[in-house]
């Protein structure tokens, strides 16, 4: 018997079509073609902050913008370096975009997963290690709540207009593809903590959650890291030194390497 392999976005995108009355030949047909236009995964890079935002400012007047975009770019051709994938950046210079301007571009491309950069400050100016962020649960829920609202009823799992005459039906297909996102960004958050774990300091409890705006793409697993703390002056340093940030992009690397190898992908 042979075996459909489909991603997790089309996949949304049918059940949303079966709930609405779409029926099962049209499925099966997408199906179908689903499986005869196989595609290397796409990985949307987000260099935090630019432009007229500097984002955290170091000890030495490091700004956060001018670390975050050049770790993407090396993030970047690293991953194209392994032929596994397609790449796109929110931003390639200094520009600023919104953090709904930064989702939205994921979005539109048709992400499968998304990876905000980004350089902490912290009160304790001893304290240094890297971190990541995932949405939090209760974000996460408040958010659908929001969405499944709406009177924009433009279907958030894949492209499919919702059924806008049963509200609780939405609600509930909204919900459930956030959860299923949800799932999929606490696995790649732990892949992104174990290999950059292996080769710069972490801090406490390095995978956090917080409602980051650009994390909340409900059909995008999507994470958040800081790499460092820009308010260590030890650290500042190292951020600023190329071969640390390549070293940083070598781990990240790895944990997207990781992260479909466990989804099988």
């Amino acid at each position: 018997m042979s075996r459909v392999t489909i991603d997790r976005r089309r996949f949304n995108q049918l059940v949303a079509a079966l709930v609405a009355g779409a029926g099962a030949v049209p499925v099966q047909r997408a199906l179908a073609a689903t499986a005869a236009r196989p595609g290397l995964p796409l990985i949307v890079l987000d260099a935090g902050h630019g432009g007229i935002d500097p984002g955290a400012i170091g000890v030495v007047g490091t700004y956060e913008k001018n670390i975050a975009l050049p770790t993407v770019i090396e993030l970047a051709h690293q991953l194209q370096a392994t032929r596994r994938y397609r790449v796109q950046l929110t931003r390639r210079d200094d520009e600023f975009i919104s953090l709904e301007g930064r989702v939205a571009r994921a979005r539109a491309a048709g992400a499968d997963l998304f990876l905000s950069v980004h350089a902490d400050a912290l009160p304790d100016r001893a304290a240094r290690g890297a971190s990541v962020y995932t949405l939090s649960e209760q974000a996460s829920d408040r958010e659908a709540a929001l969405l499944a609202a709406s009177e924009n009823r433009a279907d958030l799992v894949g492209g499919i207009k919702l059924d806008t005459r049963d509200p609780q039906v939405n609600g509930i297909l909204i919900d459930l593809a956030r959860r299923q996102t949800n799932n999929l960004s606490i696995r790649f958050a732990q892949d992104v903590v174990n290999e950059l774990g292996r080769h710069v300091v972490m801090l406490t409890n390095s995978h956090r959650s917080a409602g980051f705006a650009v994390l909340k793409a409900p059909d995008i697993p999507s994470a958040l890291v800081e790499i460092g703390c820009l308010s260590n002056r030890t650290e500042e340093l190292d951020l600023r030194r190329a071969p640390y940030r390549i070293e940083v992009a070598r781990a990240l690397t790895r944990s997207i390497g990781d992260y479909f190898d466990a989804i099988g992908v």
